[in-house]
């Protein structure tokens, strides 16, 4: 209260100061009650509706309208073919493909490419001709084996080269225990025709459809803890490069170059040729169990330790795994004799009912 009074007092004589002096302008005269009347009046009429909201909404209604009928008639305009394979054949779904893509999908089905330029070469002089050819012409050329990685890695749009059609076991060399073939030969077809020799490869996975030029520059492996992976079963190899045409590698022959070109994911060069350390065939004695994930955590070390090949097959929203181990049969005491406790059809029902459960579960899930 005190500080109303203070501040009012403050203001008078600031007023009268300003009232008494002589230079200071005078204020202006106080407006008229016309003038107060027509401004009250202005400001309590309404504003006149505005058309500049609805011109722009008929406006965007036109783009659209204009749109949509631009995608109905281009969509009407493409006919529904046989050969439109999937709607990435072209920028429209049903867009026909045309005659000379190729559609090359990986091993799984996971990943899928179009490409116009995918080749087949049939022995090492056409490889070399169309490896030099593409690096005149400034063309990239990925290679691509049979495709079983599930991220579709080998997959090109600019172009690929495969090498199924060189396929053939060149040489044998039994005393040694080496194999030289084609690169694109698969590895069930390598392990079938070295059988007769007595040979077989040191290590290689369950599924047997690569083409060992792909399990080599990917460096895949088998199972088992002291088995090396498939690169380093490799003793030499024929390499077809765009800059130095082809050459060949081991560890004598530029061993450093050597080392990175066994893995190289095909970005030194088209793998052509291998020679390959293989070893004694072997018969195999095979377990499968059933356990869990907190006993093989516990027990994971004794099981390599202990087995020569060791896999784990993990099923998917449960605590179930499948313990496959594989060992080779002595040879003093001949294969296992002993007879199964259960039949076929009672070993198999406890992993039916498994399925059956999940599948009750998690077919929702599935789907999505």
């Amino acid at each position: 209260m005190f500080r109303s009074l203070s501040l009012k007092r403050s203001f008078k004589t600031h007023l009268k100061t300003l009232i008494h002096c002589p230079n200071h302008p005078q204020p202006p005269p106080p407006p008229s009650p016309v003038l107060f009347s027509s401004i009250r009046a202005l400001s309590t009429a309404s504003p006149p509706p505005s058309s500049s909201s609805d011109s722009e909404l008929r406006k965007y209604l036109g783009y659209t309208a204009l749109l949509a009928f631009c995608g109905v008639a281009t969509y009407y305009s493409f006919p529904f073919s046989e050969n439109a394979k999937h709607k990435k054949a072209q920028l429209f779904r049903y867009a026909p493909l045309p005659e000379d893509l190729h559609t090359v999908s990986n091993w799984s089905g996971t990943h899928e490419v179009q490409t116009r330029h995918f080749h087949q070469p049939e022995n090492l002089k056409q490889l070399e001709e169309l490896v030099k050819e593409s690096n005149e012409k400034r063309v990239k050329l990925r290679p691509v084996g049979s495709g079983l990685s599930p991220n579709g890695i080998g997959l090109a749009r600019g172009g690929m080269v495969n090498l199924a059609l060189m396929d053939k076991v060149l040489e044998v060399d039994k005393e040694k225990k080496r194999v030289r073939v084609q690169a694109g030969i698969r590895v069930q077809q390598l392990v079938d025709e070295i059988k007769d020799y007595g040979l077989t490869l040191q290590n290689f996975a369950s599924i047997r459809e690569q083409q060992i030029g792909g399990i080599l520059q990917v460096g895949a492996h088998g199972t088992g803890a002291k088995l090396p992976p498939i690169d380093e079963q490799i003793i030499s190899m024929k390499l077809v490069t765009p800059a130095k045409g082809t050459i060949e590698l081991s560890k004598e022959k530029d061993p450093e170059l050597f080392y990175l070109a066994r893995c190289g994911l095909g970005g030194l060069g088209v793998v052509a040729e291998v020679t390959i350390q293989c070893v004694e065939r072997q018969e195999l004695v095979e377990h499968t169990t059933v356990s869990n994930l907190k006993d093989l955590k516990k027990n994971h070390k004794k099981m390599l330790s202990e087995n020569k090949h060791v896999k784990y097959l993990y099923i998917p929203y449960t605590d179930t795994v499948v313990v496959v181990t594989c060992n080779p049969v002595s040879k003093w005491r001949g294969p296992p004799k002993f007879k199964p406790k259960h039949t076929t059809d009672e070993a198999m029902q406890d992993i039916r009912e498994l399925y059956k459960e999940s599948l009750k579960k998690y077919r929702y899930s599935y789907r999505l």
